[in-house]
């Protein structure tokens, strides 16, 4: 893909299959804008990634009228990744031309009241119908874009494993920049708190879900003695007050505990024999640790620590490319190793990695990988060229 030049204020991919725009989310005009650069008369389905800078609700809005007729959704970030790896302040447009994509999108507008049947029903009669549409198509896979501060991603992944059946799945939580405070989804013109999108795709190209994190085990080990599962809020670690046997398992002082000490020091567990992350979303004042995802009594949890993560980085997005040139990347980047890679001055380096491999995306508060809620990973979906092209 080829960086275009400047249309008044916002840059775009120049690409046959997948396209891309990015734009100042303080602008104004930054949808107009971004229409242009995207052409959506040709689009089967816009996504957006917005920095909650801009003023959502009005982003929304403007992207309904902007892009029609292709259906725009969307979510907050916690940071975006365009042509220029990490940056801040941005509105990331993806276009997915119906030439290559068919598309089904289903909202789930309340993820304190669903009727999960019904929505697995409703998700096989959706993959029905677009292979029904496309029966020449050889791809498929599922997105998921989430509120990223509903506490309901674990249950509602375990019922969309059911719903979306042997296709890979994957996503992201909506993010709130550093301040965790509100984060939507935007689905046909509305920007939606505590809801769910889920997008079905069938595609011509050739794609490739995938899921990584640049963390190991350690030896040390910790029992979750007291906990509040519903909150994901841990009391007590190995029958002590949580924060501080957390810190004091790292040698540090519990009133200095941050969240770039959580991305840091993440904790793991083990799950059908691999390790999952357990980010820390933050301390509260009585010592309580709440999570990011599911946590539980009797949950062993075993601190994790950091390899080379640009190293790591090359390695991963290199192997995407064995099969060939990804057109595009598509990323669901956890905020935690956005910060991590902050505090450790890399930032500059991964974003040359992103960049040189056409990453595109957003920094999360938690991905999605088929049937499970996990932290501190970059997830997402590689798109190549058809075979025959």
């Amino acid at each position: 893909m080829q960086r275009s030049g400047d249309l008044s204020g916002a840059l775009g991919g120049v690409s046959e299959y997948v396209r891309t725009g990015f734009a100042e989310a303080r602008d104004p005009d930054a949808v107009a804008k971004l229409a242009t650069v995207l052409d959506p008369d040709q689009l089967e389905l816009v996504i957006l990634f917005v920095s909650p800078t801009a003023d959502i609700h009005k982003v929304a809005a403007q992207a309904k009228r902007a892009f029609a007729p292709a259906l725009v959704i969307g979510s907050t970030t916690a940071g975006e990744l365009t042509n220029d790896g990490y940056t801040d302040d941005k509105i990331v447009a993806i276009g997915l031309p119906r030439a290559h994509f068919c598309a089904g999108v289903t909202l789930v507008p309340n993820l304190d009241d669903y009727e999960h049947q019904s929505l697995i029903g409703e998700l096989i009669r959706s993959r029905h119908d677009i292979a029904r549409q496309t029966p020449e198509w050889p791809s498929e896979c599922a997105m998921l874009l989430v509120d990223g501060l509903t506490m309901h991603e674990d249950e509602l992944t375990s019922h969309l494993a059911l719903g979306v059946g042997p296709v890979p799945l994957f996503g992201g939580s909506a993010g709130d920049g550093d301040r965790f405070e509100e984060t939507f989804v935007l689905h046909d013109g509305s920007a939606i708190t505590n809801a769910a999108i889920i997008v079905q795709l069938r595609t011509r190209c050739q794609i490739e879900v995938f899921n990584s994190d640049h963390l190991l085990p350690t030896d040390d080990r910790m029992v979750v003695t007291g906990a509040d599962p519903a909150h994901r809020i841990v009391h007590e670690i190995n029958a002590e007050p949580a924060a501080l046997e957390y810190a004091r398992l790292l040698g540090k002082d519990p009133e200095q505990l941050t969240s770039f000490t959580f991305a840091a020091h993440p904790v793991v567990v083990r799950i059908g024999g691999q390790h999952h992350v357990r980010s820390i979303q933050k301390v509260e004042d009585n010592g309580d640790l709440v999570f990011f995802s599911a946590i539980d009594e009797g949950v062993v949890l075993t601190l994790a620590e950091s390899t080379d993560m640009v190293t790591h980085l090359e390695g991963e997005l290199a192997k995407l490319t064995e099969r060939g040139q990804p057109d595009t990347i598509i990323a669901f980047d956890c905020i935690f190793r956005r910060m991590e890679a902050e505090q450790k001055q890399l930032k500059g380096q991964l974003s040359e990695v992103l960049s040189h491999y056409n990453v595109v995306g957003l920094s999360t508060y938690g991905e999605q990988i088929n049937s499970r809620h996990v932290n501190q990973t970059l997830t997402g979906v590689a798109i190549y060229p058809p075979k025959e092209d």
